[in-house]
């Protein structure tokens, strides 16, 4: 888990030659509710929930999610549990990408995949939503 987060954080680094604070949203996809729990489905919420916890963040409710922030290496990032439910999600993260003014390049989208086996993890800077209804709706 540490080198996802390692690969993670060396992402966003790449290609940003703006001044700090640079600001990032994190956007980890799932749906509310106890039925959804612990789900593949819900591994975006469980990621979010992990950074949270390392970074000793708590996530507070506010307008179409839950949001947590935290700095890391001079850098801003907030985490977006969006509540809108998995296929509405473009919603939550288009009002916060503009609340924020923060641009789609320092987005990061985390979702289950189906098409990968179970564990593993792929970090990918573009593509198409392969069927995904919460990508394709962001």
């Amino acid at each position: 888990m540490v080198k996802f987060f390692s690969k993670l954080i060396a992402l966003f680094q790449q290609k940003e030659e703006e001044p700090d604070p640079m600001k990032y949203l994190i956007a980890g996809l799932g749906n509310m509710g106890a039925k959804y729990d612990g789900t593949r489905h819900n591994i975006g919420f469980d990621v979010a929930d992990h950074l949270a916890a390392e970074f000793n963040v708590p996530f507070s409710n506010d307008t179409l999610g839950d949001l947590a922030e935290f700095r890391h290496k001079g850098r801003t990032f907030v985490l977006l549990k969006p509540s809108t439910y998995m296929n509405r999600s473009g919603k939550a993260v288009r009002y916060w990408l503009q609340k924020l003014n923060i641009p789609k390049e320092r987005l990061l989208v985390i979702v289950d995949d189906i098409n990968l086996p179970l564990g593993k993890i792929r970090l990918r800077g573009k593509g198409s939503p392969g069927g995904h209804n919460g990508l394709q709706d962001i």
